[in-house]
């Protein structure tokens, strides 16, 4: 691929997300998109591009909050650090600056078997990031392991994002702490 081909496509995909911004739940319509059909040929390709594109900024980010295993020995806590909370940032940061492109995955999931399973792929590798689970587990109880931590992560998310009830907060400061 050219320089020319990588900006073209590039353009294509930022042209998709923002179209997107108004309904990411609607079908992509790349017929309807300069290029698109000639450059992904199906709305699928257009999806899993979508997706490498999530991937690579989500990958960025983890390796910014958790460094890579190299780093370990680096990291307060060294190789002992909890990193579920790194996980979490990760991934939340990259949902606030790429709230579309997410949502536009999300609704898509369910059409695109190949989109499924890096979904899944993404969801193990979140697993085993945050140390929740081995690479040597069984596939299917990764992806659940990864898949219930993005459901916490997310339930996590909408509650910071709700208007705190200022009593509420009071009495979690009082309580005793676990």
């Amino acid at each position: 691929m050219s320089w020319n081909d990588y900006y073209r496509r590039r353009d294509i995909l930022d042209t998709v997300v923002r179209r997107a911004r108004r309904n990411p739940e609607a079908p992509l319509s790349i017929a309807e998109i300069p290029g698109a059909t000639e450059e992904f040929g199906t709305e699928e390709k257009v999806l899993l591009a979508l997706h490498y594109r999530w991937q690579q900024a989500l990958s960025g980010r983890l390796r910014t909050e958790v460094g890579g295993p190299e780093d370990s020995a680096d990291l307060p806590g060294g190789r002992d650090a909890d990193h579920v909370d790194a996980v979490s940032r990760a991934w939340r940061k990259t949902c606030s600056d790429h709230a579309t492109l997410r949502a536009v995955l999300d609704a898509h999931l369910d059409d695109h078997p190949p989109l499924r399973r890096a979904h899944e792929a993404q969801l193990r590798m979140l697993a085993i990031t945050a140390g929740l689970a081995e690479p040597g587990e069984p596939t299917d109880e990764v992806t659940q392991v990864g898949n219930t931590l993005v459901g916490l992560m997310r339930t996590r998310a909408s509650d910071h994002a709700a208007p705190r009830n200022p009593v509420g907060q009071l009495l979690r400061k009082l309580a005793p702490a676990g």
